[in-house]
This record gives C-alpha cells, sequence and structure tokens, in this order.
C-alpha cells in the first residue's frame, strides 16, 4: 500500500515538473529568456545612476517564483551565445538609419544631430524624476483613482500597455501620443520580434506604421494569462524585478492638444465613426451625419475642441467605456505605483533622454532612435487652444488629469486655472 502511495505520488510529481518545463521552455517568442545584461540588471559599476538598486538575490522571492526563477535561468549560457551573435549582426546593418521618401516628407522627421545638447545632467534628472513620484506615491494625503490597489489588484487587461523584450530584459510602457511609435518600433528590433522576408527588421524606421502598432506584434503583460495560466503573475514579478523598466511622458493638457489633432482634425475613420459622431450629436446639436469622415469633412462637420473637451468631462462617458489610450491618464496605462520603474523619460527631452537610455540599455550600438518630428504639438500652445474654454472646464480638466501631472513633476498650469 506505502508503495502504491508512493508511485502515484512521484507520478504526480514528475507530471507537474514536466508541465513547468513545457510551460517554460515551449514559448516561440522567447518569454523564457532571462539573459539579462543591461546595466540596471547587474551591479553597477562606478559610473551607474546612484538611487537605482543593485541586483537582488534570487531567495528574496516567494517559493514558487524562486522555484520558476531558478527554472528559467538555467538557459543563461545558451541565451549569452545567441545574443552574441545577434548583436554583431545588428552592428553591422544599423550604422546608418534610412527613411523613405514618403514617410520623411509626410512624417517631417527632425534629422539635425543633437549632440550639443548633451548639457543636461542626465543622472540627476533620473534621480529627482524617480524622487518624485516615489513621494507622492507614498503620501497618503495625494490621493487618485486606483492608488491603493496592490499590482494583484490590476486586472489583466489593464496590463496591455507593458511590452516585454526577454532577449535583452526590458519592459517598456508605452503611453500614446508620447512617441510610442517610434519606441515600439525600438522595442520590435530589439525583440526581434517581427520579420521582414525571413530577417529580423534592423532599422526601426523600416518598420510599417501599420504593423507597429498591430497588437499580435508585440509581447504584453495581458497575454501571460493566455500562455501561462495561473503562474502568469509569478512570472510578471520576476519579470518586474529583474528587467528594466521604463516609460516616457509628457504635459498632459499638451498630450490631449496633440490627441485631438492627431484623431479630429485629420480624415480618421475609425475616430469619427466612435468618437466625432456621438460628440458631434451631444455637444454641437447636430443630427442626421454623414457615415464617412471625408463627406463629414466635405461639409465642414468636424469636432471642435471644446467638444472633445465636454466629452472628457461629461460622467456619462466612463460609464458607458474607459477612456481611449489617447487620452487615458498616464497613471491608469502604467502603473507607477504598482510598478518602481527605473527610468522615466520626457518627451519634452526626448532626444537626450532616449539617448541616455539606449546607452544605459547597454544597445545604443545596435541601433539609435528615431528622430523626432519637426511639426511636434508644443507648451506654448497651450493658451491659445484653452483660449475659448471656460474657466470651469479647465479646473475641472485638471482634477482629472491632476495625477499626470503631479507624479512626474509637470507644474500646474496656473495660467489656465486662475483669471
Amino acid at each position: 500500500m506505502t508503495k502504491a502511495r508512493l508511485l502515484r505520488l512521484s507520478v504526480v510529481l514528475v507530471s507537474i515538473f514536466m508541465i513547468l518545463l513545457i510551460i517554460v521552455y515551449w514559448d516561440n517568442v522567447g518569454t523564457a529568456h532571462f539573459y539579462l545584461h543591461t546595466s540596471f540588471s547587474r551591479p553597477h559599476s562606478p559610473g551607474a545612476i546612484p538611487g537605482i538598486t543593485a541586483d537582488e538575490d534570487w531567495e528574496a522571492l516567494p517559493d514558487v517564483d524562486e522555484f520558476l526563477a531558478k527554472l528559467l535561468s538555467s538557459s543563461l549560457k545558451q541565451n549569452s551565445s545567441i545574443n552574441r551573435k545577434t548583436e554583431q549582426l545588428l552592428i553591422q546593418s544599423s550604422s546608418k538609419p534610412v527613411v523613405s521618401n514618403l514617410e520623411e516628407n509626410v512624417r517631417g522627421y527632425d534629422w539635425s544631430t543633437h549632440n550639443d545638447r548633451n548639457s543636461l545632467d542626465q543622472e540627476k534628472l533620473q534621480i529627482e524624476r524617480q524622487r518624485t513620484l516615489r513621494e507622492f506615491c507614498a503620501n497618503s494625503s495625494f490621493t487618485f483613482p486606483t492608488k491603493e490597489r496592490s499590482f494583484d489588484d490590476i486586472p489583466n487587461y489593464e496590463l496591455n500597455h507593458l511590452i516585454v523584450d526577454d532577449r535583452h530584459g526590458i519592459i517598456y510602457c508605452y503611453v500614446p501620443k508620447v512617441a510610442c511609435t517610434n519606441w515600439k518600433r525600438v522595442m520590435i528590433v530589439l525583440s526581434e520580434s517581427l520579420l521582414d522576408q525571413g530577417v529580423p527588421y534592423r532599422n526601426p524606421l523600416d518598420i510599417p506604421r501599420e504593423h507597429v502598432h498591430n497588437t499580435s506584434t508585440h509581447l504584453t503583460f495581458n497575454k501571460f494569462w493566455r500562455r501561462y495560466g495561473k503562474f502568469s503573475r509569478h512570472l510578471m514579478k520576476i519579470k518586474l524585478k529583474k528587467y528594466t523598466k521604463f516609460l516616457f511622458v509628457r504635459d498632459p493638457f499638451v498630450r490631449l492638444i496633440s490627441a485631438f489633432r492627431s484623431k479630429f482634425e485629420l480624415e480618421n475613420e475609425e475616430f469619427y465613426r466612435r468618437f466625432a459622431i456621438p460628440m458631434l450629436k451631444l455637444y454641437s446639436n447636430h443630427t442626421n451625419l454623414p457615415t464617412s469622415v471625408s463627406e463629414a469633412f466635405g461639409a465642414g462637420l468636424k469636432v471642435s475642441f471644446s467638444d472633445f473637451i465636454q466629452y472628457l468631462l461629461d460622467p456619462r462617458t466612463e460609464k458607458m467605456a474607459p477612456f481611449n489610450e489617447h487620452w487615458r491618464q498616464v497613471y491608469r496605462l502604467c502603473h507607477p505605483c504598482q510598478i518602481d520603474y527605473d527610468f522615466i523619460g520626457k518627451l519634452e527631452t526626448l532626444d537626450e533622454d532616449a539617448a541616455y537610455l539606449l546607452q544605459l540599455l547597454k544597445v545604443d550600438r545596435l541601433l539609435r532612435f528615431p528622430p523626432s518630428y519637426r511639426n511636434r504639438t508644443a507648451s506654448s500652445w497651450e493658451d491659445n487652444w484653452f483660449a475659448k474654454i471656460p474657466q470651469a472646464w479647465r479646473q475641472q480638466l485638471y482634477k482629472l488629469y491632476e495625477a499626470d501631472f503631479v507624479l512626474f513633476g509637470y507644474p500646474k498650469p496656473e495660467n489656465l486655472l486662475k483669471d
């Protein structure tokens, strides 16, 4: 009887072990690669950023996490050899980014070099940005929705902006209207998640825009549940602990202006049908609207910035569906009080921040960040854009986005909020 029980127990244990092996290794995106060679993910040299904690021991993890971590780490040597060969190939082909004439003309890239802009003390900037974020996350007197949640309380569908690159140990939380198209391109090149005629893309600007925003192109946290079931949260926590995590932010009001310009001043069929038609009906009293955006624009029917602000402030909007990602608050997209980000970049200092980040990630020899747009929405435009918006609306709008202003160190726009 005892032998039979031991036999059954052995079969169960072996089965569990084999299931774990299949979960870890049977992954065609490389999610099991834990070869980390970024500056944040190993003990720092004298030139590393102060204030970023060095690599912690695996023993600090819970039992299940520790077991998975050790199991995953068994492939370190093999992965390091593969990654070195890949980096050599990338270096050979990425010395000079090239962009098609069409994209150069349409997007308006600024190809000027920025070697003369190295006056910013990036190290101190990062310390200050992270200190501000952590202080307000810990400040009990400063509250906003979802602040007190733990990471385990965040639903999977709210983790769809966290893109993972297992080859280099990087997690990027993308924020629409904050250079996310080009950062997604960078993540595609680094993770080799998209092929061009059987070969991974080497130059970010070679990747067509329609592929960049295709959800199937990126491995995001919300996909972990389908891949790993009940082990998904454990794997997320391991990656959050070991990987370098970064995001880029922008002045919240300027981001709103940029979103409006992009989605409602240009012909966009999807946004016209989903958002413009309801706005025009609710706030401009239009009826019998054209079904296509081209017809509407031809008839001079466009959403005004005032319509857009009313839509954001209308309590019915969130009751019907969460804010679209292009105007959803950053704290709802990236959960900065639940995830300890290693690097906080800003669009206002994009060129300097991007160059510094790629250097810290040890990938600056593989690629360079695509140049920024010449026609980028500027913060100096705020007064003009908000000139016809009532003061009461401006104050309500600030309260709606106050957490983004405070957490990321943007000053309160007093000139817009007072008479």
